[in-house]
């Protein structure tokens, strides 16, 4: 039986490449190759786009930083990476406040909350979780039916999934409860 291969399909300017690859698992490293090289695309942004030259260009860049940390967090068993996409995150609602840029201090509030889910999930404590869930609190605020009802709903379920796992930790109902109310 052949096995259908792929050879030679990826080359970056680093002539990174592809070989005995079988097909079906190409996609895939593809895929996790590009989740590395925006990682490191973003870094070398930011030594540019820096934040006393352009503070919400710097903002955006940060945040899309934590977005490729935090995918690439989630595919490894340790937590530096979701560490780091906390961080970015972090890093970019210091300029990305509510005041200047309501919505997307708001969609890097949710982004900072599924990153502190994602840690949570992987401790024993609920600290984290208690953080996941006080970030997508505050996106909530301006994540309204409104102004941006997808947002809202994807908000509203990211807080009922950190409010499910905190009250699957807890004695009582009470998470429990309100969790089924967001989702």
């Amino acid at each position: 039986m052949t096995e259908n291969r792929a050879f030679n399909l990826f080359s970056t300017n680093e002539q990174t490449i592809v070989k005995g690859v079988p097909a079906e698992n190409v996609d895939e490293l593809v895929r996790l190759r590009t989740k590395d090289l925006a990682d490191l695309s973003y870094r070398e942004a930011l030594q540019e786009l820096t934040r006393a030259r352009v503070p919400l260009e710097w903002a955006t860049t940060q945040n899309n930083l934590g977005g490729a940390l935090l995918t690439l967090g989630k595919r490894e068993s340790g937590t530096a990476r979701l560490e780091e996409a906390v961080s970015a995150f972090r890093e970019a609602l210091q300029e990305n406040t509510r005041a200047r840029t309501p919505l997307q201090w708001a969609k890097t509030q949710n982004n900072l909350g599924i990153a502190l889910r994602s840690l949570g999930e992987r401790e024993s404590g609920t600290a984290r979780l208690e953080e996941a869930a006080s970030a997508f609190h505050e996106a909530l605020q301006e994540n309204t039916r409104a102004r941006v009802p997808l947002d809202l709903a994807a908000t509203q379920n990211n807080l009922g999934n950190a409010l499910r796992v905190l009250g699957e930790r807890e004695s009582g109902t009470a998470r429990l409860d309100e969790a089924g109310f967001r989702l």
